[in-house]
């Protein structure tokens, strides 16, 4: 409660007086380190601060010891707290060691969260995740190292300032691939499936919702950031293109899944394919391009979109899971009879997935998909409309199961008070879209110069 009520004070603080800097101990950079909130930080710290706050509520039941057992009741609460903490820090960070730090202890929650029902099928899973995040964490120390040796500081900033050396453009390479391994972009995504199917309910919305987003916030740092002028066509292109291919191999296994829980997974692996297409759509050419702050714009309403819907969806899956003892498409037939709400919640969640009105993701999706039409890269605006189409035919499937006209006779009852918990979070990722001036303008509080004039 303590840390929500910090978060939107910090919230409404960049929102009255803009970017909210604080120097650790009066040191400044290069020598100490700088914590900064701008508008983009701001929102992520929002987005967890919602998202944490309706996981533990619906923790309360399903990490209860005669629910999921002692260990796992006794073990989530801390992690959880801890993976909460690395995010905020993440969000704030402006130097490259303290960002480090932060997926560091980000990666060490969320494995043990994957892992902490001690399944063999979970352990398994985890064991693979924390490979991945591992070869991650040493491929963007590596490129830390090197842009150390090559600017002597580590601050964004003062990088940013620093004129351009040799090592530069290995050192992004490094530290980006790290990042795509821990963000799960195509073909780093074989971890992500297995992890947040086999995760609790309450874990797989933290690993699903926010856990990647961590990872790509850096990303964007560095390109928008630290060195936009290593920003050349090629790399561009080649992020995009990886993009591109998680938005429709994702979409592809999602159709071929027969559990709910997988269909959701994959379908993360899909929608943070999206976020990729920011870098050709917000530069490429070296001159300065009216479109890019909207695309800049339009992934991080994808991002915020897509974490309280996958949110909804994953706690909506536990519910199901609950009532029925089953994910499986056959055995959730049905069930929006007997539980209306989670029904109607996960609904609204694929609704905002789908990109379709009213929702956040429909926002992101105009924006993205406007600055395509304006670029003259109708391929990525194509590729966005494949998604949008592939996404409606795999989340047609739980729908139809769910809303079938048999009734789910064997289901336990679940309390509304558990079931309104999906549902807020996915009403909030409708109203991003409905109120989307507010955090538009929101976005724009300390804003890149190169997210609006381009890379």
């Amino acid at each position: 409660g303590l840390t929500v009520a910090a978060s939107l004070a910090l919230g409404v603080g960049v929102a009255t007086g803009g970017v909210q800097d604080v120097v650790l101990g009066g040191w400044a950079p290069p020598l100490g380190i700088r914590l900064a909130a701008d508008g983009l930080g701001a929102a992520f710290i929002l987005l967890s601060a919602l998202v944490m706050a309706g996981v533990a509520l619906a923790a309360r039941h399903e990490m209860a010891p005669e629910t999921a057992g002692a260990r796992a009741a006794f073990g989530f609460w801390p992690l959880m707290l801890l993976l909460w903490a690395a995010l905020n820090a993440v969000f704030v960070s402006r130097d490259l060691f303290n960002l480090y730090v932060g997926i560091e202890l980000l990666s060490l929650a969320a494995v043990a969260l994957v892992a902490i029902g001690g399944k063999p099928a979970a352990l398994a899973a985890a064991m693979r995740y924390m490979i991945f995040a591992l070869a991650g964490s040493l491929l963007y120390l590596a490129g830390v190292v090197l842009a150390y040796a090559a600017h002597g500081t580590l601050d964004l900033d003062l990088l940013a300032a620093r004129q351009p050396a040799a090592p530069d453009a290995l050192a992004l390479a490094l530290m980006t691939a790290g990042l795509m391994a821990k963000t799960a972009l195509f073909p780093f995504h074989v971890w992500l499936p297995p992890a947040h199917a086999g995760a609790p309910a309450p874990a797989s919305a933290l690993l699903s919702g926010l856990v990647p987003k961590a990872s790509f916030v850096i990303i964007l740092r560095l390109w928008f950031e630290a060195m936009p002028g290593q920003a050349g066509p090629g790399a561009l292109l080649l992020l995009a293109t990886l993009g591109a291919a998680a938005v429709i191999w994702g979409s592809l296994r999602a159709l071929a899944q027969a559990r709910l829980k997988l269909i959701v997974a994959y379908s993360t692996v899909a929608q943070l394919g999206y976020l990729f297409l920011v870098f050709p759509l917000a530069g490429g050419d070296g001159a300065a391009q009216p479109w890019a702050a909207g695309a800049w714009t339009g992934a991080m309403f994808q991002a915020l979109s897509h974490g309280l819907a996958k949110a909804a969806m994953f706690l909506a899956a536990g519910l199901f899971l609950a009532a029925v003892g089953s994910d499986r498409l056959g055995a959730i037939r049905g069930l929006a009879r007997v539980m209306p709400m989670t029904a109607f919640a996960f609904a609204l969640a694929a609704i905002a997935l789908m990109g379709l009105p009213p929702s956040g993701g429909f926002t992101a999706k105009y924006l993205m998909m406007t600055a395509a039409f304006a670029a003259g890269k109708w391929g990525w605006a194509l590729v966005m409309a494949l998604g949008g189409l592939l996404a409606a035919a795999y989340l047609y499937r739980p729908m139809a199961a769910l809303f079938a006209r048999e009734t789910a006779a064997d289901a336990r009852p679940v309390a509304r008070a558990r079931q309104a918990v999906p549902l807020v979070l996915a009403g909030a990722s409708i109203l991003l879209g409905l109120l989307s001036a507010a955090p538009f303008e929101f976005l724009q509080i300390g804003r890149p110069d190169a997210a609006e004039e381009g890379l």
